[in-house]
């Protein structure tokens, strides 16, 4: 054997070695991208972007490679489009269009309909008057300048309560009662007639009590959308796991997709991280556990033929906004939330939702 020849497999050996003493799995085909393997499955992968992420150098050519569909970080949201009332500012937006279109992805939108991140003006605007183009007005606004260039978008966002206990609080909720989901659904499918209408949440995962009563109160919800012939299309799982603390429940999680599919719904996975906070010091530990609870949902999730995506919230940990927590300020602790690290190198995270897309599991 040649010295090099040699060398070559010992490296991999010694690679092959560690990677089985740290019980991470096995790289999933490494030539082939997030992008390519969710297509042969018939899926797409795509992450949340924002504008500041495009002047990133090292973090561009990643995300070409890696993601074939985009959806805004924060470029959508009311409070950032709209900050003075009837005064919209697309320019970051459209610039995430330009980008995706020349980098051939697809956008989704997200959100249209949000409790949170609305300008000052708009919940006294509702309150001193309700005026109910202020929710449908918003919507023609966005859906009718990028008409046909979504494939799908968050109508409504967020509208259950944290404890699954009826509908969250919000200015809507409060100008409008419940009928806000029906309006704004309306008025989604009136302004285009294409794109995907999604409801879009979280609390439907894992697998405790409150997430019990989150799975039934949604399917209540969706039930009564569909009852009254509102257009919602598919249901979006936004997927904020936990690798340490109130897991994915499979039995629990399969069962309500099965629900979901019942309905004629797709099933879009559309914010999948997951927090390590309270995991251990050590990287390799939390990698190993972020990863295997990737895996462990995604092995549910993509087992259902409603699952048509699956996009992470954002694609590097150098994206994660610092949380106030203590021992971030004292110990110098990151979170390692995604599927690069914040040197944008693959972690086990990556090879999870790889090995999950080539349908391989790993006991």
């Amino acid at each position: 054997m040649k010295r090099r020849t040699f060398l070559a497999a010992s490296a991999g050996a010694v690679t092959s070695a560690l990677t089985g003493a740290l019980g991470l799995p096995a790289r999933a085909q490494p030539d082939r991208s997030l992008r390519d393997l969710a297509e042969a499955r018939g899926l797409v992968f795509g992450a949340a972007a924002a504008t500041y992420m495009l002047d990133q150098p090292d973090f561009v050519p990643v995300l070409r490679r890696q993601v074939r569909q985009l959806v805004p970080e924060y470029e959508m949201k009311r409070q950032f489009l709209e900050p003075r009332r009837g005064r919209y500012d697309f320019a970051a937006l459209d610039r995430l269009f330009a980008f995706a279109a020349a980098s051939r992805m697809s956008m989704r939108g997200h959100p249209l309909v949000w409790y949170a991140s609305n300008p000052d003006w708009l919940e006294p605007a509702l309150t001193a008057r309700r005026d109910e183009t202020l929710l449908t007005g918003h919507i023609q606004a966005v859906l009718g300048r990028y008409r046909g260039r979504m494939a799908s978008v968050d109508v409504v966002n967020e509208a259950i309560a944290p404890d699954g206990r009826g509908l969250r609080p919000s200015p809507w909720l409060s100008a409008f009662g419940p009928g806000y989901l029906d309006t704004a659904f309306h008025a989604a499918r009136a302004a285009d007639p294409a794109v995907k209408l999604v409801y879009n949440d979280w609390g439907c995962e894992q697998g405790g009590p409150e997430n019990d009563r989150f799975r039934a109160t949604t399917l209540k919800l969706l039930d009564g959308l569909l009852a009254r012939r509102v257009p919602v299309d598919a249901l979006g799982l936004q997927g904020h796991l936990n690798a340490f603390q109130n897991r994915v429940d499979q039995r629990k999680l399969r069962l309500f997709l099965d629900e979901v599919r019942a309905r004629g719904l797709a099933i879009l996975i559309t914010e999948l991280d997951v927090y390590d906070g309270d995991g251990p010091a050590d990287i390799a530990a939390r990698d190993r556990a972020v990863a295997d609870e990737t895996r462990r949902f995604l092995d549910v999730a993509l087992d259902n033929p409603a699952t048509r995506a699956v996009l992470t919230w954002c694609l590097s940990d150098r994206h994660i906004d610092p949380p106030e927590e203590w021992r971030l300020k004292l110990t110098g602790f990151r979170h390692r939330k995604l599927p690069y690290d914040a040197q944008m190198r693959k972690k086990p995270m990556w090879d999870a939702i790889a090995q999950a897309f080539a349908g391989r599991r790993v006991p």
